[in-house]
């Protein structure tokens, strides 16, 4: 039973970091993509 606890939480664990990371790229691309806009608007 303790076993399967610690898969359990090991495994959510490696979930959330590798959501976090995702998310962040996400964030990371939509940043540049509004920065990139934003330079083509005014002409850099």
């Amino acid at each position: 039973m303790v076993r399967k606890m610690v898969a359990v939480v090991l495994v959510a664990s490696a979930m959330l970091v590798a959501a976090c990371n995702t998310v962040r790229g996400m964030g990371e691309d939509v940043s540049s993509a509004a920065n990139s806009t934003e330079n083509a608007m005014n002409g850099r």
